[in-house]
């Protein structure tokens, strides 16, 4: 999950490695939606405004459930799994996000993060490019990703349910992320999602499309 607020704009490595990241605690399932909503009014609640989300596209690589790879309008996001918590919190660090055409070298960047290879001819690729490498790539998979998220926040905590489907399967998730990791054990506690599995957007990609 992203800052409501943050604008999705190009930015260097360099610039993303400044930002603090935040610790996450993700979930997916069918009822995870009604079990939220039945105790989200139990603190001290802010509701942000429903949001539908614009496609994205995720690519997925069996070398690794550490890079978080997505493209939405135009803009390539990464953000790598730096650690966890002592709650088994996970946190991604942001290293980037580059703008279509991408040049050769960034693209080779993006994909050392994914683990993978491919050989690099030209000195720019397009979106539409990167996508058909990939398809034809053993090891990646493009997935389409649309969401339907409705944010909130308790005792300052971000949290969200969600909508999220994958190649048009549609299951349900909610989340806390924060720097606040106690305040985060106490929301998710609260929120009667605790016992459910911590599972991140590629884990359950890969599980809906089969990757796994």
């Amino acid at each position: 999950m992203t800052d409501v607020l943050a604008k999705n704009v190009a930015t260097s490595a360099e610039e993303a490695a400044k930002i603090v990241p935040r610790a996450e605690f993700r979930v997916f399932g069918q009822g995870v939606i009604e079990i939220v909503k039945s105790k989200m009014w139990n603190g001290k609640t802010v509701l942000f405004q429903a949001r539908k989300m614009p496609a994205e596209t995720y690519f997925l690589s069996h070398k690794t459930n550490e890079a978080n790879v997505k493209v939405r309008d135009g803009l390539l996001d990464i953000k790598t799994k730096v650690g966890e918590t002592p709650e088994g919190y996970e946190i991604f660090q942001p290293r980037g996000k580059f703008q279509f055409p991408v040049k050769k070298d960034e693209l080779a960047t993006i994909l050392s993060h994914l683990k993978v290879e491919m050989p690099l001819n030209k000195d720019t690729y397009a979106f539409d490019e990167f996508v058909a490498m990939a398809r034809q790539h053993p090891d990646l998979a493009p997935v389409v990703v649309e969401k339907m998220r409705y944010g909130f926040t308790i005792e300052g905590i971000i949290c969200e349910y969600a909508q999220v489907y994958f190649n048009g399967a549609m299951v349900e998730s909610a989340c806390c992320e924060s720097e606040n990791y106690a305040g985060m054990r106490q929301v998710i506690d609260g929120l009667g999602i605790a016992a459910m599995p911590n599972t991140n957007y590629l884990k359950a990609a890969k599980r809906v499309v089969g990757m796994e």
